[in-house]
């Protein structure tokens, strides 16, 4: 398994991305700065996407609209938690009413 590493610094990407919108190549910068190729690209490909101007292929979601979704993943999931407990307890006091209820005295 490969070893993780902490996230770099957001000025770090930000100077990764403004050197190559200055023309400089993520294979050079990743040999200077030991980071790899791809990392950086990644990085230019969602400053893209933030700004509005996606790179040719490179669809996806923005850094907000990424947010957004894990926020209502968390959110839905706490709902559905919250629902399946409500639905538990809902049972439980129907039976508990059921073990309790005197029979009818009309017989």
């Amino acid at each position: 398994m490969p070893k993780s590493r902490a996230p770099y610094p957001a000025d770090f990407r930000q100077q990764m991305i403004e050197l190559v919108q200055a023309g400089r190549t993520p294979a050079e910068l990743a040999r200077e700065f030991e980071c790899t190729a791809q990392t950086i690209a990644n990085w230019v490909a969602q400053a893209a996407r933030d700004a509005g101007r996606p790179l040719p292929g490179k669809d996806g979601l923005t850094t907000a609209e990424r947010d957004e979704l894990t926020r209502l993943r968390r959110e839905n999931r706490q709902l559905k938690m919250e629902r399946d407990i409500l639905s538990k307890a809902t049972a439980w006091f129907a039976g508990r009413a059921e073990k309790t209820s005197t029979p009818s005295s009309n017989s």
